[in-house]
């Protein structure tokens, strides 16, 4: 199993890229979002894998992250979510952004993968939702050590913010993604909410 390929980004193509590593031009799939992330052709880049294994092929699925790697690989264990269709999730929601879909039950953010219908949205949300936590969110949430989320008041906070955004309107991704923005120390519900809404208008 190939855990990881760190070698140098030799060519981008549709929907994959491809790695050379020693002599050898790896091709490894990655999602959408990926590709706006990528350094130039020629610089070194870290990608870590999931090797699929069929009768006639051998995939090689590749994220930029360990945690975007774990997500994916929850994905594909509910059934008829096959690794194109992990792929096609990660294209459209980063894995923050899917973690929250989920918590919340978003159904429609989720169906606007690429062959992902109700049905399997439904059965997703009700098969990983034990599986992921919002904490997991917000620690993510800032980019920074300064920005990080301090105490579990302010954890609170930040959820409240999401659940009053959702509850205006916003959809539960766009929700999140105004939230993850606002960086302020030790911030009230209420600080991070007027932020988030004047990053939304």
């Amino acid at each position: 199993m190939i855990s990881y390929l760190h070698g140098e980004l030799a060519a981008v193509e549709k929907d994959k890229i491809i790695v050379e590593v020693s002599g050898i031009g790896y091709g490894v799939f990655v999602p959408g979002q990926t590709f706006s992330m990528l350094p130039p052709i020629g610089e070194k880049i870290k990608i870590y894998t999931y090797m699929n294994v069929r009768e006639d092929a051998v995939q090689l699925f590749g994220f930029l992250t360990k945690d975007e790697l774990e997500i994916f690989k929850l994905l594909i264990t509910v059934n008829g979510i096959g690794p194109k269709g992990g792929l096609g999730i990660l294209s459209n929601l980063s894995v923050d952004e899917l973690r929250y879909s989920v918590l919340s039950g978003d159904v429609k953010s989720i169906c606007k993968a690429p062959g992902i219908g109700k049905k399997t949205a439904e059965k997703m949300i009700i098969e990983l939702k034990d599986k992921l936590d919002i904490e997991d969110v917000l620690n993510n949430a800032q980019g920074t050590a300064s920005a990080q989320i301090a105490s579990s008041t302010t954890d609170v906070a930040h959820t409240e913010a999401i659940q009053a955004l959702v509850a205006l309107g916003y959809g539960n991704a766009e929700s999140l993604r105004a939230v993850k923005a606002v960086a302020l120390e030790n911030p009230t519900t209420e600080d991070i909410l007027r932020e988030a809404l004047k990053k939304m208008m």
